[in-house]
């Protein structure tokens, strides 16, 4: 409604209109969203003089806010906001790992990325964990029009990518209630939702080959876990339950609804398959041409830094062994391996000291890295990891 008085004022060398019946903190927002319209409706109510150039000033959070409420939402404004299912939604930032994941390779990618091959048939991840090299690989378009296989033996894992891919508007609904919880609550909501709700509920569900039935309300309670846990850990005890303690996290970032979203729309992807399933049966069954990354628990430094309980039959010494003859056997195929682990005595003797690695054209790198996963603070920080590929490194990246 156009307002029936106003006066002018005098204002640093400006003539300011000051309008008695109109709300001014509408007109204010205008003014900020809109100056030129602002201008033009002004001259329209009161004249010539009203066209001098107006005070500038830094508009209010109420203003703010009132401005982007009223802000017509166009179709493309609200796909941009939420995305369409099944598309890749518009990103404002390169596509990282929804979850995190102690031995997350986010901070490794610049030296992963000199053992990229030029080409490639297949990309294999046998232990996907957060899956920051897939997502990597994508976001520099190396996975176009190749198919994808993800596996894990961590059947919640696995559960939780399966619905972000499939349910991911119910599974951020739930998540946004749980963080409404968290914000209230705190850590004693972490401890009831773990204890009360996702181990029970992951119990009941499940299956006789050990996968879990998930649902987006599991998907969401993990997610939440991830985020508000100590460090991101994904750790079970020797009955399978989750057990990690709440993180001291002041202000956790749990709903990160662009990330799900994306997430989901590459998950989508008609050449992605993730898979619960042994890292032997997807070593074996790889060939010639493809890309395999082989991340997996790493071999512990020192007896007190052992952390390979992501499931409850854990990862020891003769798994690492069982996994370098694989690695090997791969490699003789024609495969093209990347796999990394750490430094220690065990690994050194399976993959520097091994005249089968030697022969089958694999070579191990020593290259720098930060560790994250240390009950003391001040003893996390850069150490060396191990990589063994077949495959040439870059120095152009």
């Amino acid at each position: 409604m156009p307002p029936t008085s106003h006066n002018h004022r005098q204002v640093n060398g400006f003539v300011r209109a000051h309008v008695h019946t109109a709300p001014r903190t509408v007109l204010s927002a205008l003014e900020w969203m809109e100056p030129e319209r602002a201008r033009a409706g002004r001259n329209a109510h009161f004249g010539a003089q009203s066209a001098l150039p107006v005070a500038k000033r830094r508009p209010s959070q109420t203003e703010r806010l009132t401005s982007a409420r009223a802000r017509p939402r166009t179709r493309a404004s609200r796909w941009r906001r939420t995305g369409p299912i099944g598309e890749h939604p518009r990103p404002s930032r390169p596509t990282g790992p929804l979850l995190k994941w102690a031995g997350g390779k986010r901070q490794l990618l610049p030296e992963l990325r000199r053992f990229y091959p030029t080409s490639f048939r297949r990309y294999i991840e046998p232990f996907v964990g957060s899956a920051a090299v897939f997502f990597d690989l994508h976001a520099a378009g190396r996975l176009r029009d190749r198919a994808v296989e993800l596996v894990d033996t961590n059947a919640d894992l696995i559960g939780c990518y399966t619905m972000v891919r499939d349910h991911v508007e119910e599974v951020a609904a739930h998540l946004e209630g749980l963080a409404a919880g968290h914000a209230v609550h705190g850590a004693s909501h972490y401890y009831a939702i773990r204890d009360e709700r996702f181990n029970p509920s992951r119990e009941r569900r499940r299956q006789p080959d050990g996968s879990i039935a998930y649902t987006p309300e599991l998907a969401a309670m993990m997610i939440y876990l991830n985020r508000t846990g100590y460090n991101g850990l994904f750790r079970v005890n020797s009955d399978g339950h989750f057990n990690v303690p709440a993180g001291r996290y002041a202000r956790p970032r749990i709903v990160d609804r662009v990330r799900l979203l994306q997430t989901a729309a590459i998950l989508q992807s008609a050449n992605v398959r993730l898979e619960h399933g042994s890292y032997l049966q997807s070593l074996e069954s790889a060939g010639h041409g493809d890309f395999v990354y082989i991340d997996p628990p790493y071999a512990p430094l020192s007896r007190t830094a052992s952390f390979t309980a992501y499931t409850a039959s854990g990862f020891g010494p003769a798994d690492q062994e069982r996994l370098q003859r694989a690695i090997v056997a791969l490699a003789r195929r024609g495969g093209q391996v990347l796999l990394s682990n750490s430094t220690s005595d065990a690994v050194s003797a399976l993959y520097e000291r091994s005249a089968d690695v030697a022969e089958a054209g694999l070579r191990a790198y020593r290259v720098p890295a930060r560790r994250a996963i240390n009950s003391v603070a001040t003893r996390r920080g850069i150490i060396e990891e191990s990589l063994v590929t077949n495959i040439p490194r870059r120095s152009d990246v």
